[in-house]
């Protein structure tokens, strides 16, 4: 079994920063591409940003220039330096992860629990 537990959320003034973490743990053979997504309160769950395991990297416009996401592709772990932040930055913010599983072979979709990013004066 695979899990992403993710870390770092919190509560940040407007044009404060916040760094976010994802780590893959489990029956992993290979991580293909991961990403952050987030779902404010009465909203659909929306791409942040995302990243293959080759370094290739995208971003809606709405974060563009402000977020970026890296990897650490040794320790299966994920990263989203989240800068210049905005009050409709305020959501829930879940880590995904697109792999093989190394007991089935068989390729998955796998969403972390969520950790939750506030950014309130």
């Amino acid at each position: 079994q695979v899990q992403l537990v993710e870390s770092g959320g919190g509560l940040v003034q407007p044009g404060g920063s916040l760094r976010l973490s994802c780590a893959a743990s489990g029956s992993i053979f290979s991580i293909n591409t991961m990403g952050w997504y987030r779902q404010a309160p009465g909203k659909e769950r929306e791409l942040v940003a995302v990243i293959t395991s080759g370094g290739s990297t995208n971003y809606p416009d709405s974060v563009k220039g402000r977020f970026t996401i890296s990897r650490d592709n040794a320790k299966d772990t994920v990263y989203l330096q989240m800068n210049s932040l905005k009050p409709e930055d305020t959501a829930v913010y879940y880590c995904n992860a697109d792999l093989v599983d190394l007991v089935t072979d068989r390729r998955l979709e796998v969403w972390g629990q969520g950790t939750l990013v506030t950014v309130s004066s």
